[in-house]
């Protein structure tokens, strides 16, 4: 549903498939698309669905078979973009004759990497409620909750008190309680507001160490659940120096992965068990990832955790129902869902010819997104202050011969130069349009 009505906003024709005709008539009542009622990958199935006319097909059903089989199935009958959903790692891993892509599907993706990628984020930039790449990962999109010890509290961006910082990142949204806006320059910020900065790294790090000095700084990550989401989020940890623990209750599969992996302690253990964390050693200076298969284990463990002392609780929260209840009980500070991971990055590869990357915000409403200018655009050849307010979008930053370059009102635009911008929700097609001149 999600990729569809992001797809229906931008114009395309899309047509849904599913075995189960129930869910097809809830989707036919919100959106104006064609569906068909059957197995995903079913000859008869797919030529009603007219298969021939598709310049792109998504399998992203539970069964990775079924999936393969669609994609072939589509590049059998000249469809010339196909992604499939994979959960299987023997599939993802697999090279040689073997390797999907070499069978003709463009994209495989798996939504516990791109989940355990998403918490890996937030986990290297301690404090931060969100943290996007953007640009091939020369720039990040970080979001911070000011606190009454923030410099940024009762301050706006037209009396900015560190110029020199302002100019190499911008802010790009401000969340006050339900209410989203743009940040301009007689923007005021308040103790208990969610804001969101794009910049570089180097100079993100710098302006956090200013705006947020009393951020917390990890010294130990332990992760409850040593499936696949756990396994590969300790393996991106390992590259953070720190001390890291995965808990897991099966012992085969507490065996597989001390076998996958080399600095992280593998421990046989149930995080349900209280006298788990007793052991483990929870402290001030801990994070705490719950990623079991069980929404309601993973909020209790983050729960216990927070009790002990962690500092930071994530969880994987599969419920879309769950997220409202969570955020306004505070039951953890980061809930992950890896079907919208999954979603995201499906969206970067599917958004056209000039649209390299988007990407969904967790905690925020709106759009990140990536965009190559044209040659063709009435843009070209303005500065960013003379493109005015696209009133329900932003240029942050633009990507120019490998340089990062925040987009302040003075920079011009060149052509082929690679534009992030940050679009309110519904908005995105419009302000494409406008960039392209249509």
């Amino acid at each position: 549903m999600q990729l569809a009505r992001r797809m229906c906003e931008e114009r395309h024709d899309v047509v849904i498939v599913d075995k189960d005709s129930e869910p097809l008539a809830e989707i036919e009542s919100q959106l104006d698309i064609m569906t068909v009622a059957g197995p995903g990958s079913s000859p008869a199935t797919l030529a009603q669905a007219e298969i021939k006319k598709a310049d792109l097909l998504v399998a992203v059903t539970s069964r990775d078979e079924v999936n393969i089989l669609a994609c072939l199935m589509a590049n059998a009958a000249g469809v010339p973009h196909k992604v499939a959903r994979i959960s299987d790692t023997d599939y993802i891993d697999e090279s040689g004759p073997f390797d999907l892509r070499h069978m003709g599907i463009d994209l495989v993706v798996s939504q516990k990497e791109e989940c355990a990628h998403d918490i890996f984020n937030v986990l290297r930039l301690p404090g931060t409620i969100e943290v996007v790449d953007v640009l091939d990962q020369r720039a990040i999109v970080v979001g911070i909750k000011i606190d009454m010890d923030s410099p940024l509290a009762m301050s706006n961006l037209s009396e900015f008190p560190r110029p020199e910082l302002i100019n190499n990142i911008r802010f790009i949204a401000l969340q006050r309680g339900k209410k989203l806006s743009l940040p301009r320059g007689d923007t005021q910020f308040m103790i208990g507001d969610d804001v969101y900065i794009v910049g570089a790294p180097n100079h993100m790090i710098e302006f956090l160490q200013w705006a947020y000095p009393e951020r917390p700084h990890f010294r130990k990550i332990i992760i409850a659940g040593g499936g696949d989401l756990g396994l590969h989020l300790a393996g991106l940890v390992e590259t953070m120096h720190v001390e890291t623990i995965l808990l897991e209750a099966n012992t085969q599969r507490a065996e597989f992965c001390a076998d996958r992996l080399s600095k992280t302690l593998v421990l046989k253990s149930n995080p349900l068990d209280p006298s788990t964390f007793e052991d483990i050693g929870i402290t001030a200076d801990t994070a705490f990832v719950a990623a079991t298969e069980d929404d309601e284990n993973n909020i209790i463990c983050c729960l216990m955790a927070e009790k002990k002392g962690a500092s930071f609780t994530a969880g994987q929260v599969t419920k879309t129902g769950y997220a409202p209840i969570i955020n306004s009980l505070s039951l953890m500070d980061r809930a992950v869902n890896p079907y919208t991971s999954m979603i995201n990055a499906i969206t970067r590869f599917i958004r056209g010819t000039h649209i390299e990357a988007a990407a969904s915000l967790y905690s925020l409403p709106g759009e990140i997104i990536e965009v190559r200018l044209p040659s063709s655009s009435p843009w070209v050849g303005l500065s960013v202050q003379a493109v005015g307010n696209l009133k329900d979008g932003i240029i942050s930053t633009l990507l120019r011969d490998g340089e990062v370059i925040a987009a302040t009102g003075d920079v011009v635009l060149q052509a082929d130069d690679r534009l992030t911008l940050f679009t309110l929700p519904n908005a995105a097609g419009k302000i494409l349009a406008k960039l392209r001149g249509k």
